[in-house]
């Protein structure tokens, strides 16, 4: 399906305002001049993007403290100087398409100052390092031209400093607390955002402009469209306009998301092979069926159809054209088998809305809205009071057995490397939610703090694994399910489940 929503040249802008988290980083490199243009071309009403110092003090546009992952430098940005900077290539790790891509400094950043409305851009800036905060503000004193800018960061230190120097600020977090609602209230600080479903447990009101970061799944859009927010950022910007337009034209509907596609669940490792092709590990066969529902008060036309995105599948059920009343819901069947080696590029479900011409409405045929719904493999894990073997996927051919152990320890999660298989000088990662924490041998996580008030039925997103290097001294990373790196490439996380005693 290669259609895109013909009301979005119509859609109208904020609030909810929407960013793009680092650009548009499904379409072009992080953090780089043509992933910030790429976003406010599609429409966003503006961009964020990191900050990093480099040796001679000027804020580079990049989120890691290393040049290694996005860039073809290596080592920390702190102890490259301008020159080094500004020679290297940041473009091609995406896709070689993007050769010559460089690495921008935050003076061109700022030269974005509208959007593709032609409205003033809004630039969320998070400072990964303190010692930032004046070099900024004196970027930004000397611009000659308008522009909306938050200065973000999750240290208190920083948004104070920011604030003193006159400039806006976010205290950004996971999760909305009490701690923080007074601080912000208090500290005047002028915005406050947390990761998606991080709004849920603050039912105070709040004195300054509320945010989420990282808003990309289909019903957390939702969510953060009709709550409303102030704004949010997202890595998933078609998604995020076309959710936003589904909530302007459907203002009565309080039902979930059009579109729901239950997770697949990979079952523990194995390698499928079907009439002499292999598909790997992260693969499986099953049986589902998608519900699709008109949230319109008018009829529509629904076409589905499956977009790959990578990994090798056989599919049946796929494409359909349903006719909905309103209000109406429907079930289509789906079997699909294959995979791949590695978590990422998951299948996405994508629903075409289509209707005639009515009161207050254009329609016909090319006039709809375009839907979408990730298809993610997942592994799930049920975790009680003993120790439980996580056995890492082999993620090519001849990969050895690999293994780490996990377990919960009081109010922590733990886990040790068991097994390195071939890593050297292991270091154990584990994520929960959206932190993640790296160690040596072994790492500890703290578990939410109000874990006994949540549903039983409810699972946390987790992923686990250990990373080091090779016997060439390349870096390796073994991991139990996607979900690591942190990160669009990496595939959807696991479920945890912690059975209670």
């Amino acid at each position: 399906m290669t259609r895109s929503s013909s009301v979005a040249s119509a859609m109208t802008s904020g609030p909810p305002w929407i960013l793009g988290h680092r650009g548009s980083p499904t379409e072009a490199p992080e953090n780089t001049l043509v992933s910030l243009r790429r976003a406010l071309d599609l429409g966003l009403d503006g961009v964020e993007y990191d900050l990093q110092p480099c040796a001679t003090g000027e804020p580079v546009l990049l989120h890691d403290e290393t040049l290694d992952r996005t860039t073809d430098g290596s080592g920390p940005v702190r102890t490259a100087t301008l020159p080094e900077i500004t020679g290297l290539e940041a473009g091609s790790w995406f896709d070689p398409s993007f050769r010559g891509e460089p690495l921008p400094l935050l003076e061109e950043a700022l030269e974005l100052g509208r959007n593709s409305n032609g409205d003033v851009a809004m630039h969320m800036i998070e400072l990964k390092d303190p010692t930032l905060v004046s070099e900024v503000a004196r970027e930004l004193r000397s611009l000659s031209h308008p522009l909306s800018v938050r200065i973000a960061s999750f240290h208190r230190s920083v948004c104070l400093e920011a604030r003193d120097l006159g400039l806006e600020t976010m205290l950004i977090a996971t999760r909305a607390t009490e701690s923080d609602r007074v601080f912000v209230r208090d500290e005047r600080i002028s915005a406050y955002a947390t990761a998606p479903g991080g709004w849920e447990a603050s039912a105070a009101p709040w004195s300054c402009e509320q945010w989420s970061w990282a808003v990309d799944h289909p019903e957390d859009l939702l969510d953060a469209c009709r709550r409303p927010l102030f704004g949010f950022n997202t890595n998933r910007p078609r998604r995020a306009l076309a959710t936003r337009e589904l909530v302007r034209m459907t203002p009565e509907d309080d039902g979930p998301f059009p579109l729901r596609v239950p997770l697949l669940e990979v079952p523990e490792p194995h390698v499928i092979e079907r009439g002499g092709a292999v598909h790997g590990e992260w693969s499986g066969s099953w049986n589902i069926r998608l519900q699709v529902r008109n949230p319109f008060g008018f009829g529509v036309r629904a076409a589905l159809a499956l977009q790959l995105h990578g990994g090798a599948f056989q599919v049946a059920g796929l494409p359909v054209l349903l006719r909905l009343r309103p209000g109406e819901r429907a079930e289509v069947p789906l079997s699909i088998e294959g995979g791949s080696w590695s978590p990422g590029n998951d299948p996405v479900i994508q629903v075409w809305f289509e209707w005639e011409a009515g009161p207050g409405r254009a329609g016909g045929a090319g006039t709809g809205l375009l839907l979408d719904h990730p298809l993610e493999r997942v592994r799930s894990l049920h975790l009680g009071e003993g120790a439980l073997r996580l056995p890492m996927l082999r993620e090519h051919p001849g990969a050895p057995p690999a293994s780490a152990v996990l377990e919960r320890k009081g109010d922590a999660l733990v886990l040790s490397v068991e097994d390195p298989g071939d890593v050297a000088d292991a270091r154990a990662i584990l994520r929960l939610g959206h932190v993640v924490r790296v160690g040596g041998h072994g790492v500890r996580i703290p578990l939410p703090a109000d874990l006994e008030s949540l549903d039983a039925n409810r699972s946390l997103l987790f992923s686990a694994g250990f990373e080091g290097r090779s016997s060439e001294g390349e870096r390796v990373l073994r991991r139990w399910c996607g979900g690591l790196p942190y990160g669009l490439r990496s595939g959807a996380p696991g479920r945890l489940f912690l059975r209670r005693s």
